[in-house]
This record gives C-alpha cells, structure tokens and sequence, in this order.
C-alpha cells in the first residue's frame, strides 16, 4: 500500500497531487496546497486500512462530464487561475460545455462529439476567436481527466490539424478599430457638454491608452506630477483587485493636458472632502458616489455609448479607446517600441501584429530603400549649365 503526496512539476505556485498505489491499482488526486493534500492523503490511508477505498471486484467509475468540469473548476481553475481567468473558464462551461455534453461520461467523449461542438458554436454565429477559447477550456479540462487517470486520451488534442484549421486565427489587425484626431476631439467635447463629471475618465483613457481595469484601477498616488507619468499598478477586474495584464507595472508618459485635466480633477475631490466634511480622501482616482472604484459596465452603458449616440459617431467598444491612442501615436511617427512600452504589450511582435499596417509611408520606404543598392546615375544638368559651357569655352583667355 501506498499513497504519497508530491507536485508533478516542483514550484512554489503549482498545484500538490495525491498519488496511490494499492496492490496494482493507480489512482492520482489533484488536490491544491500541500496543506490541502497532506489532510487528504491521511484520509485516504484510513479508508485503505478499512477497505473501504478501492472494494475487490468494483469497476472503475467514470464520472459525467458535468460533474468532472464542476469539480475542476472548484479545484484547480479557482485555486490557480486569476480570477478573471477563473470567470471565464466558468462562464465557458457553464453556457456553453455542460449544456453540450450534460451527463455524458468522461470516457464517451470522441472526436466525433468535439466536432460537433465545433459545429454547433460555428452555427451559433460566435466568433472563431470564441469558439477557440472553448476548445481550450475543453483541453484544459480533458488533461487534467488523464493525469487523474480518469480517461486515458484527451481527444481534443489529437484532433491536431483537423481542428485548428476551420479555427485558423484572425489577424490581430483585423480587429482594430479606432477613432480619427478629429473624432477624438468631437468625442471628448461630446462628454464634458453631455458628462462633463466623467470627463477627467475619458481623457484619461485616450491619451494614455490604458486597458478598461487599469483605469479603475488608478489611485491618485499612481500619478506624478513632477515627471509627467502614470505608474500603471493593479488593474479591476469583475470586481477584484488583481495584476496588470501581465503581471508586470509599466509607466504610461502623460501628455501636458492630461496632466492639467487630473491636477484640477483631484483639486475638486478636495474641494469636495472640505465641503461634505470627509476626513478620508475617496481610495479610487475615478470613484463612484460612495467612494468606491467604478463599474466599467456602467460607464459603458450610461456615458459611453449614450455619448457616441448623441453626438452622431459610430458605435465602437471602449477597448478600442485603447486602439485609437496607439494608432495617433503611431500616425505621428513615433515607433512601435514605444507603443509597445506604454500599451504594456507582452512582446513587440504583438505590437507588431497590431499595428504594423499602421506605421505611415512603410511600405514606400521600404521600396525606395532598393534604390541605394543601386550604380548611381550621372546627374542630369540644369537646361542653363550647356550654354554656359559653351560662353566660358569661347570667352578670351587671360
């Protein structure tokens, strides 16, 4: 007999395993922290020592899709996911696999059956970046069905080609979308004459470009005055504190009048303290009317797209705000590794990827840089340089 505990892959953050052997029969738990798997591994001893765990002759029982994906979800994506993350792997199995698969077992599930649900979300109009991101919750959740030895194949992996290739990815640039210099400005009037108290918000999101949570996120002491900069922190995200996108600060440079718009916005909220005779500052640079950080939906629904509405501008989501910041910037020629340092991409090459098309004159450039490989031709002369030849040639000696 034997049960131990141990993580697969050694790390702070990754997860501990119940292992089991017992007189030939393999069984592995995920369980969570070691804590979590040391109180669990006990228990198990118990019930081996009472028979009561692994009976003579049982068959192995695989569990329903809908029980297994609940439990991972508890177990694995909720202790180890961010939350964000963690939301949307539960919204996926909630809308969209267990209503597909119900109660069919683990064990039942084939290509066949994922090419279905492939089929189906196609059918639904969703988009393939959507339908992409269920057939990974799917895989996610299938691997870890193998490494509990539930299963013994995640199908799902070894449809290969045959699945990526009605989901080939869009291009990132085909999802850009953003707002001239002359609609930014008929956009920020349209706010400070139609909500002229989410003003300092808005200008603060298209010239800095931040991503929605970043912004709800800012706290007055992110911003320095003195260096023209907004130190990006933490970032909101349904309604938690988390991380920037990736794990990783990053300072945004502020433009002079954004810089004037946030000195007099939290001017006011002083103002503001002294007259309601608050002894503690709001936490939130952009806060709601009890003090706590904004709802980003809210601020979609009742300023931002009233706001287009009214004053006669195409509907377009908020995160493209974020676009419009890097197209000006890249549109006035600044270079793609100084968009990326302020939008807090990962890598240049996602930059790259969106905004590549953008750089002005790139393509023109690159085709008259061919023209330096080149033998130089003779200069053509101006129409007076022969005449003047031929005045000189006959002009007297002396």
């Amino acid at each position: 007999m034997g049960v131990t505990v141990r993580q697969k892959q050694p790390g702070k953050d990754n997860p501990w395993w119940v292992f089991i052997n017992h007189h030939g029969k393999r069984k592995a738990k995920l369980v969570g922290d070691k804590k979590a798997a040391d109180a669990v591994a006990s228990k198990i001893r118990e019930e081996l020592k009472k028979g009561e765990l692994f009976p003579v002759n049982e068959p192995k029982k695989i569990p329903s899709f809908r029980v297994y994906a609940m439990e991972w979800l508890e177990s694995y994506a909720k202790a180890f996911c961010k939350n964000s993350t963690y939301g949307g792997y539960a919204a996926i199995v909630n809308k969209h696999l267990v209503p597909f698969f119900q109660d069919i077992q683990l064990d039942q599930i084939r290509r066949k059956n994922i090419r279905m649900l492939i089929a189906s979300k196609l059918s639904e109009n969703l988009s393939r970046g959507t339908v992409r991101n269920i057939l990974l919750c799917l895989s996610s959740i299938l691997s870890s069905a193998v490494e509990d030895e539930v299963i013994d194949v995640n199908f799902s992996i070894q449809l290969g080609k045959k699945v990526r290739k009605p989901l080939q990815k869009v291009k990132r640039s085909e999802d850009v979308n953003f707002l001239t210099r002359e609609e930014v400005k008929l956009f920020l009037e349209g706010i400070k004459k139609y909500y002229p108290e989410h003003y300092p918000f808005f200008i603060c999101a298209v010239r800095t470009g931040m991503r929605a949570g970043e912004l709800i996120g800012l706290q007055p002491g992110d911003i320095d005055f003195n260096g023209r900069f907004i130190e990006v922190k933490r970032s909101i995200v349904r309604g938690k504190v988390t991380t920037p996108k990736n794990g990783k600060p990053r300072r945004i440079d502020m433009s002079r009048q954004l810089a004037e718009v946030l000195r007099m916005h939290m001017l006011e909220t002083k103002k503001k303290m002294l007259k309601e005779g608050l002894k503690e500052a709001p936490e939130w640079l952009f806060y709601n009317e009890n003090g706590g950080f904004q709802d980003i939906n809210n601020i979609r629904k009742r300023y931002f797209y009233k706001c287009l509405e009214k004053i006669g501008l195409r509907r377009i989501r908020f995160h493209d705000l974020r676009h419009t910041f890097a197209s000006l910037l890249i549109s006035q020629g600044e270079s793609l590794a100084y968009v990326r340092d302020q939008m807090g991409h990962s890598s240049i090459q996602v930059t790259v990827d969106t905004y590549g098309h953008l750089v002005p004159g790139s393509n023109i450039q690159a085709v008259d840089r061919l023209d330096d490989m080149q033998p130089v031709a003779t200069p053509v002369q101006p129409d007076g340089f022969e005449a003047q030849k031929k005045v000189l040639s006959i002009a007297p000696s002396t």
